[in-house]
């Protein structure tokens, strides 16, 4: 808000600026308004914003829950115990469900120009 410059052939008195001034001072001070206007940012695709290295996350679960899931269904098969078998009976539903989370998020992303999202 700070760069905000008038245009040359707009005058505003010196009542006008005070107000302004004003106004905006009051909406730096409201911080569900700065939350939501960062929010807002994010969404734009903004590239200072995107470049966090919060979307890695995702996909970095999603690699080591089906490593763990296969590594259980495989030493539980070979082993015939219950354990392994169990943990994979454990480890497979949340690997579904953040596998489905992933999917999401690549079909939400996905530009018509583009085939593949910043992850992959």
């Amino acid at each position: 808000m700070d760069d905000w410059e008038t245009p040359e052939d707009v005058r505003l008195s010196p009542r006008e600026r005070l107000a302004l001034l004003q106004i905006e001072a009051n909406l730096r001070q409201d911080r569900r308004l700065a939350h939501r206007m960062r929010a807002a940012h994010r969404m734009t695709g903004d590239r200072r914003t995107t470049r966090s290295g919060r979307g890695v996350w995702l996909p970095l679960s999603v690699l080591l829950l089906l490593t763990a899931s296969a590594f259980a269904a495989v030493t539980g098969v070979r082993t015939s115990a219950p354990a392994p078998l169990w943990c994979f009976a454990l480890l497979w539903p949340l690997t579904l469900i953040q596998s489905f989370r992933l999917l999401c998020r690549a079909t939400r992303r996905a530009r018509p120009g583009r085939t593949l999202t910043r992850w992959l």
